[in-house]
């Protein structure tokens, strides 16, 4: 089942660049741009990743990110991140890049190659309300929005990036089942949560993965996609999270199929090129065995 999950096509649509930093990289750019660390090893630096809350992970993931310079930075982070997901069957990705270090004003002379603006961080106090005035300027300006609600925040953050934000998709949306209400809403519209497993549970959203509402929330029909947030801290890119879910979950492989496929429905592509990718799933599964698990 393993080479089934990595082979099917996937969209990735839940990355934050900044948080595919792997520690050797984090001392080949401190080294290059002469900066201090405060580990004193790769290993050191990654028995760190020991979270017990997002502000816990966010305190680390700044301090790593600050190594981030220059383009050319940029460039070596992209390249290592298509390089591995590649192998992971993912073809085509939707990347953030963090809005904690860059501002709307700075994005705007590039709208061409921006698609969406988006909303992350520390969710707790911060209700998607507090930012109303800058997602109607982004939208003013022709882009999308998505926002991250329902992960460490309650049922009513969603509500409110629908209602207020106007997204085109929920990043995480977990706790939405909380809320039937809002559940139905979800259903009835089709919008998508961009959910990530292992994230989830290394933050302690979820105390286990086996008590992941990502199944419960593919049943009642909702779009849900899988992806790896920020796989350099939270313990692997998009496969390993489909693995991590299909092993603690008793995912079928038609649940894969339907993940999968969700992903390019739930995606900012085109309308013909979302219907080639989503052949291309149906004849993958057609084509390959019979697998055990």
């Amino acid at each position: 089942m393993e080479a089934f999950i990595r082979g099917v096509p996937k969209a990735e649509l839940h990355l934050h660049i900044e948080g595919t930093l792997e520690p050797e990289m984090v001392f080949e750019l401190a080294r290059k741009h002469r900066m201090p660390m405060a580990y004193s090893s790769v290993e050191a630096l990654r028995q760190g990743y020991c979270f017990t809350s997002l502000q816990s992970f966010l305190d680390v993931y700044y301090q790593g990110a600050s190594v981030l310079r220059d383009e050319g930075d940029f460039h070596a982070l992209t390249s290592a991140y298509l390089r591995r997901v590649h192998a992971d069957g993912v073809v085509h990705a939707e990347i953030f890049f963090d809005p904690q270090t860059h501002t709307l004003e700075q994005a705007l002379p590039h709208t061409g190659v921006i698609t969406a603006v988006g909303l992350d961080s520390s969710e707790a106090g911060h209700p998607p309300g507090k930012f109303v005035a800058v997602f109607a300027r982004a939208r003013s300006e022709g882009l999308l929005t998505v926002a991250h609600a329902g992960e460490e925040g309650p049922p009513e953050y969603v509500s409110e990036a629908l209602d207020l934000l106007q997204v085109k998709r929920v990043d995480h949306g977990v706790r939405s089942e909380e809320d039937p209400a809002l559940l139905a809403r979800l259903m009835r519209d089709r919008v998508p949560l961009t959910v990530c497993p292992l994230s989830n549970v290394r933050l302690r959203v979820f105390d286990r993965m086996e008590d992941h509402s990502l199944k419960r929330l593919l049943e009642r029909g909702l779009c849900v996609t899988v992806n790896s947030d920020d796989p350099a801290y939270f313990g692997g890119y998009v496969a390993a999270n489909y693995l991590a879910a299909y092993r603690a979950l008793d995912l079928s492989r038609a649940d894969i199929v339907q993940l999968a496929s969700n992903s390019f429905e739930a995606s900012f592509l085109p309308q013909a090129d979302k219907a080639v990718w989503l052949r291309k799933i149906r004849h993958f599964d057609a084509d390959s065995p019979a697998i055990c698990p």
